[in-house]
């Protein structure tokens, strides 16, 4: 299927294209979103427009976002998309191809993975539901290029297992490792050596229904705190913690 371009589609150009293209998409493919996803995605997908950009959207529905997406990132970018429809295959195009498949299935992964280079955007908006987030996450994660986003959709429920599971994981971006002090260099006065999850994920973003998890340009192997100047207060913190 071929897509309109942000230039073919009588879009006024704005500081967000991805909004402005579906305020002007009238008829076609269907695309369903929330209206504060939009300022979500422009905010960690911005950085790739324009560049060589692998993107993968997990739950094509009625199959407008995959032409949203081409648009958006510009004629360098490869789209590909998965649903569990097998009639979803009709929305394949000039760079756009679809995978039909389970996503709980990780041997579905993996096979995807043998036949897809590395992804550098996934949007997963897909079943929704926990096996399949978790599947999901676990098996693309490592398959993202460093610098990558990964994001989460329709995460609905303060008590929604998915984000119940990615609250677990954030608190892995605290290591488990007590800094060494080095009192006579203020340039390292505390080292951390980094986890291979702290060296590898960059951070890990909440929004509402919207979970986005970036990965690191280049791996941090360590974490330093400088001591700059020459007039200190007691350290109240540290006298506490010896009681």
């Amino acid at each position: 299927m071929d897509f309109p371009t942000l230039e073919g589609s009588q879009t006024t150009l704005t500081s967000n294209d991805l909004r402005a293209y579906f305020e002007a998409w009238d008829s076609g493919p269907g695309i369903y979103k929330w209206m504060h996803y939009f300022d979500i995605y422009h905010r960690h997908f911005e950085k790739f427009r324009g560049k060589p950009v692998n993107v993968l959207e997990i739950g094509i529905y009625s199959g407008g976002s995959l032409g949203m997406w081409k648009a958006y990132f510009g004629p360098r970018c490869r789209v590909y998309g998965v649903d569990i429809e097998p009639a979803c295959k009709v929305y394949e195009g000039e760079d756009v191809e679809v995978f039909v498949g389970d996503q709980a299935d990780r041997a579905f992964w993996a096979d995807f993975k043998e036949r897809v280079p590395s992804l550098d955007v996934v949007i997963d908006d897909g079943g929704h539901l926990v096996n399949q987030q978790v599947a999901t996450l676990e098996e693309l994660l490592p398959h993202l290029r460093p610098g990558g986003a990964y994001l989460c959709e329709d995460v609905h429920g303060a008590s929604n297992d998915f984000g119940v599971y990615v609250s677990g994981v954030a608190l892995r971006l605290n290591g488990d490792d007590q800094p060494e002090e080095n009192p006579h260099n203020n340039e390292r006065r505390l080292v951390a050596t980094a986890s291979a999850f702290q060296g590898a994920i960059d951070s890990i973003h909440l929004y509402p229904f919207v979970v986005v998890i970036e990965k690191r340009d280049v791996p941090a192997e360590e974490f330093i705190a400088r001591k700059h100047g020459t007039q200190w207060q007691p350290n109240f913190f540290k006298s506490i913690r010896r009681r």
